[in-house]
């Protein structure tokens, strides 16, 4: 099991993330009542589906597996700010929660899951193509025996780009691709990390 010490540790590597978010949450308390009601307006926000695939790349980094998932992800964003900015910087900042499903079928047959907190800029100032940006991680839980992977809990951390497309008045096509990094903080030996691309596509509703 991680340490707190490690557990602390190993999020350092998500240090402006975890800023961005902690600002975020001062600026929502300081804002008025009728503000702050319309923070938690739910009205912008959406619910996804996601699915794609991801391979680590022996020599990026300390990676010495070459691990290739199908990945499932169910997502929730929930939209914070939701106008920033003006002309093409123009955009919403969001809070995303996704409940990743790993399905490792090389070198072994197994899954991995875990959940993860991101934070997202989403580009608006085109309605038809909106670029967006986010990163975060969360904790990640091993079933697979990957050879360098010395501990079943581990942690996650990841940044991503990717394209929302309308398809329909309530609808939206993602897609995305993903820096997605594994390890368990030195909380156990070995822990050879897994440094992977991840190809993402999804449907909102």
């Amino acid at each position: 099991m991680l340490s707190l010490w490690n557990f602390f540790s190993y999020y350092r590597s998500c240090r402006a993330f975890l800023h961005t978010l902690c600002v975020s949450l001062l600026l929502v308390a300081s804002l008025p009542v009728c503000s702050f009601a319309f923070t938690f307006d739910t009205s912008r926000d959406y619910k996804a589906f996601m699915v794609g695939y991801g391979q680590s790349i022996p020599g990026w980094g300390l990676t010495t597996e070459r691990v290739e998932t199908i990945d499932l992800i169910p997502r929730y964003n929930h939209v914070i700010f939701p106008d920033l900015g003006s002309g093409w910087l123009k955009g919403e900042y969001s809070a995303i929660v996704e409940l990743p499903i790993h399905v490792v079928y090389r070198p072994v047959v197994s899954s991995m899951i875990g959940i993860n907190f991101l934070a997202c800029y989403t580009f608006t100032s085109d309605k038809d193509w909106r670029p967006y940006i986010f990163g975060g991680g969360g904790p990640v839980y091993s079933f697979a025996d990957i050879p360098g992977m010395g501990a079943q809990m581990n942690g996650n951390y990841q940044f991503a780009i990717g394209l929302a497309h309308p398809i329909s008045a309530t609808q939206s096509l993602l897609t995305e691709i993903r820096y997605h990094h594994i390890s368990n903080a030195g909380s156990t030996e070995p822990n050879v990390p897994l440094n992977s691309i991840k190809f993402i596509v999804g449907l909102t509703f």
